[in-house]
Protein backbone atom coordinates (compact mmCIF):
# COMPACT_ATOMS: atom_id res chain seq x y z
CA UNK A 1 0.00 0.00 0.00
CA UNK A 2 1.60 3.43 -0.82
CA UNK A 3 1.41 6.21 1.57
CA UNK A 4 -1.42 8.30 -0.92
CA UNK A 5 -3.60 5.26 -0.26
CA UNK A 6 -2.95 5.27 3.23
CA UNK A 7 -3.28 9.32 3.52
CA UNK A 8 -6.65 9.03 1.64
CA UNK A 9 -8.01 6.25 4.39
CA UNK A 10 -7.07 8.43 7.06
CA UNK A 11 -8.62 11.95 5.19
CA UNK A 12 -11.89 9.11 4.94
CA UNK A 13 -12.04 8.00 8.38
CA UNK A 14 -11.14 11.62 10.00
CA UNK A 15 -14.14 13.59 7.82
CA UNK A 16 -16.90 10.96 8.14
CA UNK A 17 -16.32 11.34 12.29
CA UNK A 18 -16.18 15.09 12.05
CA UNK A 19 -19.23 14.71 9.64
CA UNK A 20 -21.05 12.31 12.44
CA UNK A 21 -20.27 14.98 14.84
CA UNK A 22 -21.16 18.15 12.99
CA UNK A 23 -24.40 19.71 14.46
CA UNK A 24 -25.43 22.89 12.48
CA UNK A 25 -25.16 23.55 8.92
CA UNK A 26 -22.61 26.17 9.01
CA UNK A 27 -19.95 23.50 10.44
CA UNK A 28 -21.14 21.47 7.74
CA UNK A 29 -20.02 23.59 5.04
CA UNK A 30 -16.74 24.32 6.68
CA UNK A 31 -16.07 20.55 6.80
CA UNK A 32 -16.99 20.12 2.95
CA UNK A 33 -14.89 22.85 2.08
CA UNK A 34 -11.93 21.41 4.44
CA UNK A 35 -12.09 17.83 2.66
CA UNK A 36 -13.43 17.83 -0.71
CA UNK A 37 -13.76 21.63 -1.78
CA UNK A 38 -11.44 22.95 -4.34
CA UNK A 39 -8.40 23.68 -1.63
CA UNK A 40 -9.69 20.13 0.40
CA UNK A 41 -7.37 17.74 1.43
CA UNK A 42 -8.86 14.94 -0.74
CA UNK A 43 -8.69 17.27 -3.74
CA UNK A 44 -4.85 17.90 -2.97
CA UNK A 45 -4.33 14.05 -2.56
CA UNK A 46 -5.67 13.25 -6.08
CA UNK A 47 -3.33 16.03 -7.78
CA UNK A 48 -0.81 13.62 -5.76
CA UNK A 49 -1.58 10.66 -8.68
CA UNK A 50 1.09 12.27 -10.90
CA UNK A 51 3.94 11.42 -9.28
CA UNK A 52 2.59 7.41 -8.21
CA UNK A 53 4.84 4.67 -10.83
CA UNK A 54 2.49 3.88 -13.61
CA UNK A 55 1.45 0.53 -12.26
CA UNK A 56 -0.53 2.34 -8.91
CA UNK A 57 -2.45 4.71 -10.78
CA UNK A 58 -5.46 3.42 -11.56
CA UNK A 59 -5.62 1.80 -7.98
CA UNK A 60 -5.10 4.52 -6.29
CA UNK A 61 -6.93 6.65 -8.41
CA UNK A 62 -9.89 4.64 -8.08
CA UNK A 63 -9.58 4.93 -4.20
CA UNK A 64 -9.24 8.57 -4.52
CA UNK A 65 -12.69 8.84 -5.96
CA UNK A 66 -14.28 6.42 -3.72
CA UNK A 67 -13.45 8.33 -0.45
CA UNK A 68 -14.58 11.69 -2.45
CA UNK A 69 -17.75 10.16 -3.53
CA UNK A 70 -18.46 8.98 -0.03
CA UNK A 71 -17.75 11.96 1.91
CA UNK A 72 -19.95 13.87 -0.58
CA UNK A 73 -22.72 11.35 0.48
CA UNK A 74 -22.10 11.59 4.19
CA UNK A 75 -22.55 15.37 3.86
CA UNK A 76 -25.95 15.69 2.14
CA UNK A 77 -27.13 13.24 4.23
CA UNK A 78 -26.07 14.74 7.41
CA UNK A 79 -27.51 18.46 5.86
CA UNK A 80 -31.03 16.46 5.11
CA UNK A 81 -30.89 15.21 8.76
CA UNK A 82 -30.20 18.66 10.11
CA UNK A 83 -32.63 20.42 8.39
CA UNK A 84 -35.07 17.59 9.29
CA UNK A 85 -34.36 18.92 13.18
CA UNK A 86 -34.57 22.10 12.39
CA UNK A 87 -37.99 21.56 11.23
CA UNK A 88 -39.31 19.34 13.88
CA UNK A 89 -37.42 21.37 16.79
CA UNK A 90 -39.42 24.25 18.44
CA UNK A 91 -38.15 25.78 21.57
CA UNK A 92 -36.77 23.75 24.45
CA UNK A 93 -39.90 23.70 26.93
CA UNK A 94 -38.92 24.34 30.99
CA UNK A 95 -40.77 21.89 33.08
CA UNK A 96 -40.09 23.68 36.00
CA UNK A 97 -41.84 26.76 35.08
CA UNK A 98 -45.60 27.38 36.57
CA UNK A 99 -48.19 26.06 34.77
CA UNK A 100 -50.40 28.32 32.54
CA UNK A 101 -54.07 28.75 33.37
CA UNK A 102 -56.32 28.08 30.21
CA UNK A 103 -59.88 29.22 29.84
CA UNK A 104 -63.04 26.80 29.82
CA UNK A 105 -65.33 26.84 27.19
CA UNK A 106 -68.70 27.16 27.62
CA UNK A 107 -71.61 26.45 25.31
CA UNK A 108 -72.76 28.44 22.53
CA UNK A 109 -75.83 30.99 24.15
CA UNK A 110 -78.09 29.49 21.12
CA UNK A 111 -77.12 26.37 22.66
CA UNK A 112 -78.15 27.10 25.96
CA UNK A 113 -81.63 28.14 24.94
CA UNK A 114 -82.48 25.43 23.08
CA UNK A 115 -81.56 22.71 25.93
CA UNK A 116 -83.70 25.26 28.41
CA UNK A 117 -86.51 25.37 26.15
CA UNK A 118 -86.09 21.63 25.79
CA UNK A 119 -86.29 20.93 29.31
CA UNK A 120 -89.06 23.24 30.30
CA UNK A 121 -90.93 21.31 27.62
CA UNK A 122 -89.85 18.01 28.84
CA UNK A 123 -91.27 18.91 32.33
CA UNK A 124 -94.70 18.91 30.73
CA UNK A 125 -94.35 15.45 29.20
CA UNK A 126 -93.57 16.94 25.94
CA UNK A 127 -91.11 14.28 23.65
CA UNK A 128 -88.49 15.49 21.18
CA UNK A 129 -88.74 14.61 17.83
CA UNK A 130 -86.28 15.46 14.71
CA UNK A 131 -86.82 15.04 11.11
CA UNK A 132 -84.67 15.59 7.80
CA UNK A 133 -83.58 19.05 6.64
CA UNK A 134 -84.23 18.79 3.26
CA UNK A 135 -87.25 17.86 2.62
CA UNK A 136 -90.15 17.13 -0.08
CA UNK A 137 -93.19 19.68 -1.55
CA UNK A 138 -95.99 17.80 0.48
CA UNK A 139 -94.60 17.25 3.71
CA UNK A 140 -93.46 20.97 3.59
CA UNK A 141 -96.50 22.28 2.24
CA UNK A 142 -99.11 20.32 0.88
CA UNK A 143 -99.78 18.27 4.05
CA UNK A 144 -99.97 21.51 5.70
CA UNK A 145 -102.33 23.20 3.84
CA UNK A 146 -100.35 25.33 2.19
CA UNK A 147 -101.89 25.73 -1.18
CA UNK A 148 -99.89 25.07 -4.72
CA UNK A 149 -99.99 29.07 -5.31
CA UNK A 150 -99.10 30.33 -1.75
CA UNK A 151 -96.13 32.83 -1.91
CA UNK A 152 -93.81 30.83 0.70
CA UNK A 153 -93.81 27.89 -2.38
CA UNK A 154 -92.38 30.78 -4.90
CA UNK A 155 -88.03 30.42 -5.44
CA UNK A 156 -87.87 33.91 -4.17
CA UNK A 157 -88.90 32.19 -0.45
CA UNK A 158 -87.94 28.67 -0.05
CA UNK A 159 -84.47 27.53 -1.69
CA UNK A 160 -84.89 24.21 -3.24
CA UNK A 161 -82.22 21.40 -4.35
CA UNK A 162 -81.34 20.59 -7.40
CA UNK A 163 -82.45 17.36 -7.14
CA UNK A 164 -84.85 14.81 -9.64
CA UNK A 165 -88.67 15.66 -9.01
CA UNK A 166 -89.92 12.62 -6.85
CA UNK A 167 -93.09 11.18 -5.72
CA UNK A 168 -94.58 13.95 -3.37
CA UNK A 169 -92.91 17.23 -5.66
CA UNK A 170 -89.38 19.16 -5.54
CA UNK A 171 -87.30 18.77 -2.88
CA UNK A 172 -86.34 22.03 -0.74
CA UNK A 173 -84.65 22.77 2.49
CA UNK A 174 -87.23 22.95 5.15
CA UNK A 175 -88.99 26.21 5.98
CA UNK A 176 -89.85 25.38 9.15
CA UNK A 177 -89.92 22.36 11.10
CA UNK A 178 -93.53 21.15 10.63
CA UNK A 179 -92.93 18.82 8.49
CA UNK A 180 -91.46 16.71 11.53
CA UNK A 181 -95.23 17.23 13.04
CA UNK A 182 -96.38 15.60 9.75
CA UNK A 183 -93.75 13.27 10.09
CA UNK A 184 -94.88 12.25 13.84
CA UNK A 185 -98.58 11.63 13.07
CA UNK A 186 -98.16 9.76 9.95
CA UNK A 187 -96.02 6.97 12.34
CA UNK A 188 -98.14 7.14 15.46
CA UNK A 189 -102.11 7.96 16.37
CA UNK A 190 -103.03 10.06 19.30
CA UNK A 191 -102.44 11.60 21.92
CA UNK A 192 -99.14 13.09 20.80
CA UNK A 193 -97.68 15.91 22.77
CA UNK A 194 -94.29 16.93 20.91
CA UNK A 195 -91.83 18.99 20.58
CA UNK A 196 -89.22 19.33 16.99
CA UNK A 197 -86.38 21.44 17.45
CA UNK A 198 -84.13 22.32 14.55
CA UNK A 199 -82.50 24.12 11.75
CA UNK A 200 -84.23 25.92 9.04
CA UNK A 201 -83.63 27.86 5.68
CA UNK A 202 -85.54 31.05 3.78
CA UNK A 203 -84.14 32.71 1.11
CA UNK A 204 -83.53 36.63 3.48
CA UNK A 205 -81.14 38.55 2.94
CA UNK A 206 -79.02 39.11 6.00
CA UNK A 207 -79.57 41.66 8.11
CA UNK A 208 -80.19 42.35 12.10
CA UNK A 209 -83.58 40.56 12.34
CA UNK A 210 -83.22 37.90 9.27
CA UNK A 211 -80.48 35.52 8.45
CA UNK A 212 -81.18 32.57 5.84
CA UNK A 213 -80.58 30.05 8.25
CA UNK A 214 -81.78 30.17 11.80
CA UNK A 215 -83.20 27.54 14.45
CA UNK A 216 -86.83 26.90 15.51
CA UNK A 217 -88.59 25.16 17.95
CA UNK A 218 -92.11 23.74 17.05
CA UNK A 219 -94.86 22.12 19.21
CA UNK A 220 -97.25 19.57 18.47
CA UNK A 221 -100.20 18.41 21.26
CA UNK A 222 -103.16 16.19 19.25
CA UNK A 223 -105.66 14.14 21.69
CA UNK A 224 -109.52 14.51 22.13
CA UNK A 225 -111.17 17.44 23.53
CA UNK A 226 -107.96 19.44 22.99
CA UNK A 227 -109.08 23.23 23.30
CA UNK A 228 -107.08 26.47 23.11
CA UNK A 229 -107.05 27.19 26.53
CA UNK A 230 -104.65 24.38 26.80
CA UNK A 231 -102.99 26.26 24.22
CA UNK A 232 -102.73 29.25 26.24
CA UNK A 233 -102.29 27.58 29.20
CA UNK A 234 -99.06 26.02 27.76
CA UNK A 235 -97.51 28.64 26.18
CA UNK A 236 -97.90 30.59 29.17
CA UNK A 237 -96.62 28.52 31.85
CA UNK A 238 -93.50 28.00 29.14
CA UNK A 239 -92.64 31.90 28.94
CA UNK A 240 -92.67 32.46 32.76
CA UNK A 241 -90.20 29.80 33.14
CA UNK A 242 -88.24 30.66 30.23
CA UNK A 243 -88.53 34.29 30.96
CA UNK A 244 -89.93 35.85 33.93
CA UNK A 245 -92.42 34.60 36.64
CA UNK A 246 -94.05 37.96 36.19
CA UNK A 247 -94.60 37.52 32.18
CA UNK A 248 -98.06 38.35 30.47
CA UNK A 249 -98.76 36.01 27.47
CA UNK A 250 -102.09 37.51 24.77
CA UNK A 251 -102.97 35.86 22.14
CA UNK A 252 -103.84 37.91 18.52
CA UNK A 253 -106.02 36.72 15.76
CA UNK A 254 -103.65 36.08 12.55
CA UNK A 255 -103.36 33.43 9.78
CA UNK A 256 -101.47 30.00 9.21
CA UNK A 257 -102.57 27.82 6.22
CA UNK A 258 -102.38 24.99 8.76
CA UNK A 259 -104.05 26.61 11.75
CA UNK A 260 -107.66 27.80 12.45
CA UNK A 261 -107.50 29.88 14.48
CA UNK A 262 -104.24 31.20 14.32
CA UNK A 263 -102.80 33.64 16.41
CA UNK A 264 -99.52 35.64 17.12
CA UNK A 265 -98.10 35.49 20.61
CA UNK A 266 -97.19 38.98 22.06
CA UNK A 267 -95.47 39.20 25.75
CA UNK A 268 -94.83 41.46 28.40
CA UNK A 269 -92.44 41.26 30.81
CA UNK A 270 -90.94 43.34 33.13
CA UNK A 271 -87.42 43.88 31.32
CA UNK A 272 -89.31 44.84 28.79
CA UNK A 273 -91.30 47.63 30.30
CA UNK A 274 -87.63 48.72 31.54
CA UNK A 275 -87.04 49.34 28.32
CA UNK A 276 -89.76 51.34 27.43
CA UNK A 277 -91.53 48.07 25.62
CA UNK A 278 -95.32 46.79 26.76
CA UNK A 279 -95.49 44.36 24.46
CA UNK A 280 -93.28 42.30 21.56
CA UNK A 281 -94.58 39.90 19.18
CA UNK A 282 -92.16 36.77 19.71
CA UNK A 283 -94.32 33.23 17.87
CA UNK A 284 -97.29 32.16 15.97
CA UNK A 285 -99.74 29.26 16.91
CA UNK A 286 -103.27 27.91 16.56
CA UNK A 287 -105.71 24.68 16.61
CA UNK A 288 -104.94 22.07 13.65
CA UNK A 289 -106.48 22.58 10.76
CA UNK A 290 -108.72 19.84 10.09
CA UNK A 291 -107.18 18.89 6.54
CA UNK A 292 -103.95 18.53 8.38
CA UNK A 293 -105.89 15.90 10.04
CA UNK A 294 -106.93 14.87 6.80
CA UNK A 295 -103.54 14.63 4.79
CA UNK A 296 -102.63 12.05 7.81
CA UNK A 297 -105.19 10.07 7.92
CA UNK A 298 -106.64 10.88 11.08
CA UNK A 299 -110.36 10.34 10.94
CA UNK A 300 -112.70 13.66 10.58
CA UNK A 301 -113.75 15.16 13.67
CA UNK A 302 -112.15 12.39 16.03
CA UNK A 303 -109.20 14.78 17.10
CA UNK A 304 -108.72 18.23 17.92
CA UNK A 305 -104.71 19.72 18.50
CA UNK A 306 -102.99 22.58 18.43
CA UNK A 307 -99.39 23.78 17.21
CA UNK A 308 -96.56 26.75 17.65
CA UNK A 309 -92.96 27.70 16.61
CA UNK A 310 -90.82 29.90 18.45
CA UNK A 311 -87.30 30.84 16.98
CA UNK A 312 -84.56 29.90 19.23
CA UNK A 313 -82.65 32.72 17.78
CA UNK A 314 -85.53 35.05 18.50
CA UNK A 315 -86.01 33.88 22.18
CA UNK A 316 -82.13 34.33 22.72
CA UNK A 317 -82.03 37.81 21.76
CA UNK A 318 -85.23 38.63 23.95
CA UNK A 319 -83.39 36.49 26.83
CA UNK A 320 -80.38 38.08 26.53
CA UNK A 321 -81.56 41.56 24.83
CA UNK A 322 -79.26 40.95 21.74
CA UNK A 323 -80.20 43.79 18.33
CA UNK A 324 -78.58 42.04 16.02
CA UNK A 325 -78.87 37.97 14.84
CA UNK A 326 -75.78 38.21 13.06
CA UNK A 327 -73.57 37.96 16.12
CA UNK A 328 -74.73 34.31 16.74
CA UNK A 329 -73.37 32.99 13.81
CA UNK A 330 -69.90 35.57 13.35
CA UNK A 331 -67.91 33.86 16.18
CA UNK A 332 -66.77 36.88 17.85
CA UNK A 333 -65.07 35.31 20.97
CA UNK A 334 -65.57 39.01 22.95
CA UNK A 335 -69.59 38.72 21.96
CA UNK A 336 -69.18 34.74 23.12
CA UNK A 337 -67.95 34.81 25.99
CA UNK A 338 -70.09 37.58 27.78
CA UNK A 339 -72.86 34.25 28.07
Amino acid sequence: MTDLEQQLQSLRAEAEAAIAACGDAQALLQIKSKYIGPQGAVTAALKQLGALPKEDKPRVGKLANEVKTALAAAIEARQADLEAKASTSGPAIDTTLPGRRHRIGHQHPLTQIFEQTVAIFRRMGFAVEDGPEIEDEWHCFDALNTPADHPARDIQDTLYVDLPKGERGRYLLRTHTSPVQIRTMLKRKPPIRIVAPGRVFRRDNPDATHSPTFHQIEGLYVDKNVTVADLKGTVEFFFKQLLDPETKVRFRPHFFPYTEPSFEIDLSTPHFRARGKEWIEIAGCGMVDPNVFKAVGYPDDAYTGWAFGFGIERLAMVQYGITDIRLFTENDVRFLEQF
